[in-house]
């Protein structure tokens, strides 16, 4: 009898734990953080590899499987190529292209 109240704690236990990873509609779980995060390294090694996109000149965040590109790029072309770069990415659900045009002087 005492092992099926230790067996019960451990699962209530477990049961609170993956609980408290949860996402909520603004914080992402922890599942969905380490795919997010994954996500993202993706799309920087895509743009990196990209030789018409000067990557670290771009930031990329992920939240849900929606990539953000914010930053500086130098032609409209760039941007395009850009987010079409993160669009090919797996796990990629939608691109929020934020990229702004860098004025020349």
């Amino acid at each position: 009898m005492k092992a099926h109240h230790l067996l019960y704690a451990l699962f209530a236990s477990l049961i609170l734990a993956l609980a408290g990873c949860a996402g909520t509609a603004d914080r992402e779980s922890t599942g969905e953080y380490i795919d997010d995060a994954a996500i993202t390294a993706r799309v920087k090694t895509a743009l990196i590899r990209q030789d018409e996109v000067k990557a670290r000149n771009i930031n990329v965040e992920t939240f849900r499987g929606t990539v953000q590109l914010s930053g500086f790029v130098d032609s409209r072309e760039e941007s395009r190529r850009a987010e079409e770069t993160a669009k090919g990415v797996s796990g990629v659900k939608k691109v929020q292209n934020d990229l702004q045009i860098r004025s020349k002087q």
